[in-house]
């Protein structure tokens, strides 16, 4: 099922890559320019502090900062410049670690914060057995269901045929979303 996304965290999303074993990461200079840093030099300041924090909360750098080198091209020749391949953590310390007065790096915060949150949430539902799961995603549509049923109270809706067709229209309404 597709994540839908706010159209203000679009832009974090156009520069995700995913690598042949569908690992997410971000290349560390596409993110400077989403977050607004013009100059490289700025922002390694900021991915410097990052890195710190990852260090201090005792994980491994190596494992959400991959260096990475890029060849550019600049006028008629090309040159190696630094890079990182950032995990999802890496880039939400690095949001923590923003100039705050930067919008896109409150927008990034948020961003990252929910989106790591999602996957928190799907890894525990992974690790489920069949059964749990089932229980889960029983225990989820009823929840639907009952909020669909205050909606449609909400509506004004009090005969059962205009119910079936409100359920009806919520449900294809949610599968061309």
């Amino acid at each position: 099922m597709a994540t839908l996304i706010a159209a203000e965290y679009k832009q974090f999303e156009d520069i995700k890559h995913t690598t042949e074993n569908g690992i997410e990461f971000w290349y560390a200079r596409e993110l400077a320019s989403v977050l607004d840093y013009t100059q490289w030099r700025n922002f390694t300041k900021v991915i410097d502090k990052a890195m710190l924090s990852c260090q201090n909360s005792g994980f491994e750098c190596a494992d959400h900062f991959l260096e990475a080198r890029k060849i550019v091209e600049a006028g008629a020749t090309s040159k190696p410049i630094n890079d990182f391949e950032l995990s999802r953590y890496a880039c939400y310390l690095i949001v923590q670690n923003g100039d705050p007065r930067k919008e896109p790096i409150a927008l990034g915060q948020t961003y990252f914060a929910i989106q790591t949150r999602r996957q928190e949430i799907a890894d525990r539902f992974n690790e489920l057995d069949e059964d749990n799961k089932r229980l889960v995603i029983r225990g989820e549509v009823t929840s639907w269901n009952t909020m669909l049923v205050e909606a449609a109270h909400k509506a004004g809706i009090t005969d059962q045929l205009e119910y079936a067709q409100f359920k009806m229209q919520a449900t294809w309404d949610c599968m061309a979303a």
